[in-house]
């Protein structure tokens, strides 16, 4: 799930639920994708700023903007009525480096929901080994209404102006701004849908999507990667059409029971555990930040500086853009979680080395790392998709008592993302399209017995429980763990036991030995050789290095 402010990258997975019964599982039917047959993919050259941006991201690690590949794929808005109204999903390819025909294409999606695609397919062949290049083409796609797909769907770029209101405690002034903002979010969607999207982007319409690339690709089967919220698609695809499933590996994995409510509740929990390590290896390292000795003197200082943000935030004018940056309590938050979100030297050091920056002063260094533009608006298509998917794949509570009795009873333990968590979602509580019952994840008998799924104990987006319920769901998947690890997504992140897991099953479609095994943990990052408070404040943090 992506964060609202999206200076650095995004946050969380997509939350929110009931955690009601599931509706027993369909298989395909006249309102699915087996009654509509797409043209054959076309491939061509990709536009040259999409081609610029694969190349400023991802060819340090791999050549692949002088082979990625576009093409365009039309499908219903309704699958009910195939052959109504369409809209486009963009696609890429990045093709097999070997000789000869390529083993399979494997379609990937990085999660949100709202996260785009077309450019998460040549990250993932970037990141593959070479004998991975070498056999499989990796398919990206922009799912419907998302980034380059048509129409792509915006609300109100300005909603994440900064500074943003308080996120509050639950008290009553931080609540009516907030359930004002909601709604008026909301508002403004329900205005934005021009052709009735909103009324056709649950999952089950982007399983359909996948279905469609499928049979436009003339594969058999389908060959996915999926991360985050990409493990509940393609759990829900294999749920509706098993027989279609060729290798799939889903990283980082929703608990299908609570979609979506209950999963936000879990994620507040998880996320405070992951920033109270993290405000523990700041102190540990209190000879480069200067922030405190103890976890305790670290985590009084962040919220102290929350605290102080909230009346008097920090801004800054960006000397060769004309830009105001402001960092108040929000944006803070807001971005310092993705250090709960990834274990990594550039993520921790980086935010770390900004907090002290502003305790030494360095106020344009903290609003660098910090900050939000204060006007001019934002790319909100993720967020709104974010909204739009969760909003109606099922019914959330209507009842703002419930929220709020849910919020303060984990906030009183929870304090850090608790509330920013609860806003991220309130549109919800005024989503202008009809909501839906979810899809009873594993109930079908064709279930295929060869999903591989990996997970690290300690991921906060996707918490380890929901990973087990995922195993206990997919009966006959395998099951990677990576223990006391802190990362969203293990796939591609530094441990070769991970993806020589990966590999052996995608290259010769083999299976850990045992249903569920276990891998090390990286351990904890240092500091840069050298580093002091100035090394990476104010250079921000990479968006392609948090993604998912």
């Amino acid at each position: 799930m992506k964060r609202i402010v999206v200076v650095a990258a995004a946050a969380g997975l997509g939350l929110a639920g009931l955690g009601a019964t599931s509706a027993q599982a369909q298989g395909p039917t006249a309102g699915s994708a087996g009654a509509f047959d797409p043209a054959a993919v076309k491939w061509h050259a990709c536009p040259a700023d999409f081609v610029k941006t694969v190349h400023d991201l991802y060819d340090v690690l791999y050549p692949v903007s002088k082979i990625v590949q576009c093409a365009e794929l039309q499908v219903p808005l309704d699958y009910a009525k195939p052959k109504g109204k369409k809209i486009t999903l963009q696609l890429t390819r990045t093709p097999h480096t070997g000789k000869g025909a390529a083993k399979g294409d494997i379609v990937v999606n990085p999660g949100g929901p709202g996260g785009g695609g077309a450019l998460f397919g040549p990250r993932v062949f970037a990141q593959n080994s070479a004998p991975m290049r070498e056999a499989f083409n990796v398919i990206g796609f922009d799912p419907r209404g998302v980034g380059m797909s048509v129409p792509a769907l915006s609300c109100d770029p300005d909603y994440t102006n900064a500074p943003r209101p308080d996120y509050g405690t639950g008290d009553r002034k931080s609540v009516d701004i907030w359930l004002k903002k909601a709604k008026g979010y909301a508002d403004a969607c329900k205005k934005a849908d021009k052709i009735g999207l909103l009324d056709h982007i649950k999952t089950v319409d982007s399983v359909n999507d996948v279905e469609s690339i499928r049979k436009a690709l003339g594969n058999k089967k389908l060959d996915w990667y999926g991360a985050s919220y990409g493990t509940y698609l393609g759990s829900t695809y294999a749920t509706l059409y098993p027989k279609k499933v060729g290798r799939m590996v889903l990283d980082g994995n929703v608990g299908p029971s609570d979609v979506w409510y209950d999963a936000n509740l879990n994620q507040d929990v998880a996320f405070d555990e992951n920033i109270e390590y993290y405000f523990g290896w700041i102190a540990k390292y209190d000879s480069v930040y200067h922030l405190g000795t103890k976890q305790s003197d670290v985590r009084q200082y962040f919220y102290r500086l929350r605290a102080h943000l909230k009346n008097e935030p920090v801004y800054f004018k960006d000397p060769d853009s004309g830009q105001t940056l402001a960092v108040g309590p929000d944006e803070l938050t807001d971005t310092i979680q993705n250090a709960a979100y990834r274990r990594s030297q550039a993520v921790w050091h980086g935010y770390a080395a900004g907090l002290s920056a502003l305790k030494a002063g360095n106020t344009a260094a903290f609003a660098q790392t910090f900050g939000a533009q204060t006007t001019g608006g934002a790319d909100d298509n993720g967020y709104a998709v974010y909204d739009a998917v969760q909003c109606t794949d099922v019914q959330w509570p209507l009842s703002w008592k419930k929220w709020q009795r849910d919020n303060e009873k984990i906030n009183k333990k929870h304090p850090f993302l608790t509330w920013g968590n609860a806003w991220y979602n309130a549109p919800c509580l005024y989503w202008p399209a009809k909501a839906g019952k979810p899809v009873d994840v594993g109930r079908t008998k064709d279930l295929p017995k060869n999903i591989l799924l990996f997970q690290s104990t300690a991921d906060a987006a996707t918490p380890y429980a929901g990973a087990l319920e995922m195993q206990r769901r997919l009966k006959g998947s395998h099951l990677v763990v990576q223990d006391g690890d802190r990362t969203h997504c293990i796939v591609h992140r530094g441990s070769a036991a991970v993806d020589a897991y990966f590999d052996a099953y995608f290259l010769k479609g083999e299976l850990p030995g045992k249903p569920t095994v276990h891998v090390p943990q990286l351990g904890d990052p240092t500091p840069p050789s050298g580093a002091s408070a100035k090394t990476l404040a104010g250079t921000g943090i990479l968006e392609n290095d948090v993604i998912r």
